[in-house]
């Protein structure tokens, strides 16, 4: 009679991996210089207002990760586009939700909740006055962006609130959004 060796199964928890999630936190805490990320996108002009972005690396703890994407964006007619895909001001929000998405995912799976359903919807307005350069005094930008969660699962409302909060104290393009980031332009004409 041979003895078979039983392989231990992740704890995996709406999908993610919680014991490779505790072994990033672990690490991260034993040696601070595992927790260091560098992330770069390339954009280049494809022609009218469409640009094509392309990420082909980030670095985790010194450590180079192949990666490759390609993100195409327009902008619609009606600003000078062809609306052949999500304008920069899309994916801007769209990066905010998907990396809360990702916390409010990740807060659930540590806590031990399944989630039914998870949804964020983020508004804002720009003014084009500001864009177009028509009034010095109006921003180009948001002022403020409003967001609704609509969050379904096995946990109480009062975990939901706690991962709410949570997620909003360590969501990095939450905290991008909602502080000024300092821009160090460089300008290299060719």
């Amino acid at each position: 009679m041979t003895a078979q060796t039983k392989t231990a199964q992740p704890t995996v928890v709406n999908g993610i991996n919680v014991d490779d999630l505790h072994a990033l936190i672990d690490g991260v805490k034993r040696n601070a210089a595992k927790g260091k990320t560098n992330w770069r996108v390339t954009t280049n002009w494809q022609g009218q207002a469409r640009s094509r972005a392309q990420v082909e690396s980030f670095e985790i703890g010194g450590e180079r990760v192949a990666r490759r994407f390609l993100i195409d964006i327009d902008e619609p007619c009606e600003l000078g586009g062809t609306n052949q895909f999500a304008n920069p001001q899309e994916h801007l929000i769209a990066a905010l939700n998907a990396c809360m998405m990702v916390g409010y995912v990740a807060q659930c799976a540590v806590r031990g909740i399944i989630l039914e359903s998870l949804e964020i919807e983020t508004d804002g307005e720009i003014d084009l006055r500001g864009f177009l350069g028509i009034d010095p005094a109006v921003p180009p930008g948001y002022e403020n962006l409003n967001y609704i969660v609509r969050i379904k699962g096995s946990g109480t409302e009062e975990d939901f609130a706690e991962i709410h909060e949570a997620v909003m104290a360590t969501s990095p393009n939450f905290y991008n959004m909602s502080r000024p980031v300092a821009l160090k332009p460089t300008l290299v004409v060719e």
